[in-house]
């Protein structure tokens, strides 16, 4: 669209359960028992969703635009993240460079949180190298699961929501569902509880997958 090739474009992704996908999350020794808690010094892994999210994008005058987008690929691993999150920093940055973005305007950051050890402990290091002042966050996964091929867009579609002025009048932002005892391990987050507002600033959304592939979304309220 940006080339003029488009006049626009559905993006979006959807994801069903199946015995292939848990029986290799579970070779993986990646599935919790219980109820995933991301970013807790209890997590044990991800518990699986089912979903499916679509957009239509258009250059047309909307409330809400996409920003801009970050990516990256530090092929640290075939499964585990860079340990210092470097590759997730780098989409990050990334999207913010591209909506023209300094981090002190972004009110929000869902995170990509999908209760692993690995995964959490290398995105709070990086998003406490982005954001040392703090950022209100959460992972939505433990609302939702982790719908897999469907967790991007459901995610952006969470942002989406937050910003909506229709659907979400009085700014409220997602909560981070956990059991609080938090890892002393890692960087201390800001995770947002039904007290936090978003306010007039951009939000970002984090999906990282296998392989060192990392993606960041950054979400808006247009001037129109």
């Amino acid at each position: 669209m940006r080339a003029g090739l488009a006049d626009a474009a559905i993006a979006g992704g959807a994801d069903t359960l199946c015995r292939l996908t848990l029986t290799g999350f579970g070779a993986l020794e990646a599935l919790s028992p219980e109820p995933c808690n991301p970013f807790s010094a209890n997590r044990r892994g991800i518990s699986i969703g089912e979903g499916g999210g679509l957009f239509l994008l258009a250059p047309d005058p909307a409330e809400i635009e996409l920003a801009g987008l970050g990516e990256s690929s530090d092929a640290h691993h075939v499964s585990a993240p860079d340990p210092q999150g470097a590759g997730a920093l780098a989409a990050m940055r990334a999207a913010l460079d591209d909506a023209g973005l300094s981090p002190d305007r972004v009110g929000y950051l869902n995170l990509h949180g999908t209760a692993t050890s690995l995964n959490d402990s290398m995105e709070a290091t990086a998003v406490a190298a982005l954001f040392p002042d703090g950022i209100a966050c959460s992972s939505t996964k433990a609302l939702t699961g982790h719908t897999l091929g469907a967790a991007g867009a459901v995610e952006a579609a969470f942002l989406w929501l937050a910003l909506s002025s229709g659907w979400n009048p009085d700014g409220r932002l997602p909560p981070h569902v956990w059991d609080g005892v938090a890892d002393p391990s890692l960087p201390r987050l800001e995770f947002a509880t039904a007290g936090h507002r978003l306010g007039p600033k951009a939000a970002l959304s984090n999906s990282f997958a296998f392989g060192g592939s990392n993606c960041c979304l950054a979400l808006r309220r247009a001037k129109v």
